[in-house]
């Protein structure tokens, strides 16, 4: 394994990195075998249009070749990635998180089989920046949220959160036949950290970036003739996403009210606990109920838990996956509208007819190839979808049918411990107050027991014949109805 150790930039804490090898750009694509005259072609193309000798770099006509074959070689998998370690990196005025990023390959583009470095936040959000601007027909995935509500960003639970998220942030561009092959995630996975902070420098700047953004965005209301299979695609995922958004925002609030839920659950079964210490003869059903109360907040407790690291960043996700639909509808759209102009210019520009025609020839390739990758990435993403969500509903209704179960059984426990209890009347008596009182308001309790009391002060009337043992025992026993009154 390629393994180089780097100082961090600006790491006056003298913090080491393990990093890669620097690439080597003269490697074998793998997608170039065999298809020189399809190569030809797209490079024929990519040379008639404006701007034609930037769009033609090898990197273009390598990303054009992948989406003629999107369903290739599928089963093969020959790179792997995972993401682990965060390491916290504090200094004066600033602190950040960095995580290993391990890989291992069999490409002959990659001048070694495995590579281990480390990685920030930034630099994964270079890298989708890199690879939305490099291919902007295809669905690069989101990446996780960089801050959290709920959570502390250097708080052990919030970096196994994100830990997880960009490693299936990485596995997605890994399976992907095109996205995969880009060089930037090359280098993103092989330089050396002064190396990747020289490539991060030469990407285009913001107002560049705000630019091309407008372009794209004003382009969806300038469109005159949409295909209505896309737009039908737009209305879906707008809908998909308000849903999913909905429900994100309602399991939040169901997860806050279990967890407040648990917090009372765990104020309660001690109650029952020092009830327990002043109750001899209750003693056992009274430590049964409290038992079944912290079993029940146990079981809460660990709902809450599985929904909050698997549900919810899972939800997440696909309302991020959701936006980024929307932005390659809208480059899409953007690429179409280009098309539609150039028809226009066409018709009013009878002597520019040629240049004109091989412009709208250029861009209405564009738009298929658009088209093509958007349809066969909305493909795949609608498998992982069915996949991800239904798990998620499966996640979700065993956890519901867990906690509901180990609730019953607690409660059971109770109903059975109190229904075999001791033999004596009096004590059946008192035994049998407990559910009333827990299942019933205030004001029945009070009634119920000033009933009882009469009752059973009726009862030590008639009892005036009994024998001296029994009149101490109803005794005793008024004395117990009363400290409970």
């Amino acid at each position: 394994m390629a393994e180089v150790t780097d100082d961090l930039p600006n790491n006056k804490a003298g913090s080491t990195l393990e990093n890669g090898t620097e690439p080597d750009s003269s490697g074998i694509d793998p997608l170039s075998s065999g298809t020189d005259g399809e190569e030809e072609l797209i490079a024929t193309i990519l040379a008639s249009s404006p701007g034609g000798a930037r769009a033609s770099s090898t990197g273009s006509t390598t990303a054009l070749m992948g989406s003629l074959k999107l369903e290739d070689d599928t089963d093969t998998k020959d790179l792997f990635i995972t993401v682990d370690d965060p390491q916290k990196h504090t200094f004066k005025v600033d602190a950040y998180v960095t995580y290993r990023v391990f890989t291992r390959t069999t490409r002959g583009n990659y001048d070694n089989s495995e590579y281990s470095v480390r990685r920030r936040y930034q630099d994964f959000l270079w890298l989708r920046q890199k690879l939305a601007e490099s291919q902007p027909t295809h669905l690069v995935p989101p990446l996780p949220e960089k801050h959290s509500m709920r959570m502390d960003r250097f708080s052990s639970e919030f970096l196994q959160t994100r830990q997880k998220a960009l490693n299936q942030f990485l596995e997605r561009i890994a399976e992907h036949p095109v996205l995969s092959f880009n060089e930037s995630f090359k280098v993103f996975l092989t330089a050396k950290a002064w190396e990747l902070t020289a490539h991060r420098k030469q990407g285009s700047g913001i107002i560049s970036r705000v630019g091309s953004s407008l372009k794209t965005t004003s382009s969806t209301y300038l469109l005159k003739n949409r295909d209505p299979e896309f737009t039908i695609m737009h209305e879906y995922i707008q809908t998909f996403g308000d849903k999913l958004g909905s429900v994100e925002r309602i399991s939040g609030r169901v997860l806050q009210e279990e967890t407040d839920y648990a917090a009372d659950l765990d104020t309660y079964g001690p109650v029952f606990r020092l009830w327990a210490n002043s109750e001899v003869e209750l003693s056992d059903d009274l430590i049964n109920i409290a038992d079944a109360v912290e079993g029940c907040a146990k079981a809460t407790k660990n709902s809450v838990e599985t929904q909050d690291s698997t549900c919810i960043p899972t939800l997440k996700e696909y309302i991020l996956y959701a936006e980024a639909v929307k932005d390659v509808l809208k480059r899409r759209d953007y690429f179409q509208l280009e098309h539609e102009l150039a028809a226009d210019e066409l018709s009013r520009k009878k002597n520019e007819r040629e240049q004109l025609q091989r412009q709208v020839e250029y861009l209405s390739d564009k738009t298929e190839c658009a088209n093509a990758d958007l349809k066969a990435d909305m493909d795949r993403w609608h498998k992982h979808k069915r996949k991800d969500v239904k798990q998620v509903l499966v996640d979700i209704a065993e956890q519901q049918t867990k906690k509901y179960e180990q609730s019953l059984a607690a409660w059971e426990s109770v109903i059975t411990s109190l229904r075999n209890g001791r033999g004596d009347d009096s004590t059946l008596e008192l035994s049998n107050l407990v559910p009333g009182v827990l299942s019933q308001p205030e004001s029945d309790v009070v009634f119920e027991t000033n009933s009882a009391s009469k009752s059973t002060s009726a009862e030590a009337d008639d009892a005036l014949d009994m024998g001296s043992d029994d009149l101490d025992i109803e005794a005793e026993l008024e004395r117990e109805l009363e400290q409970i009154e």
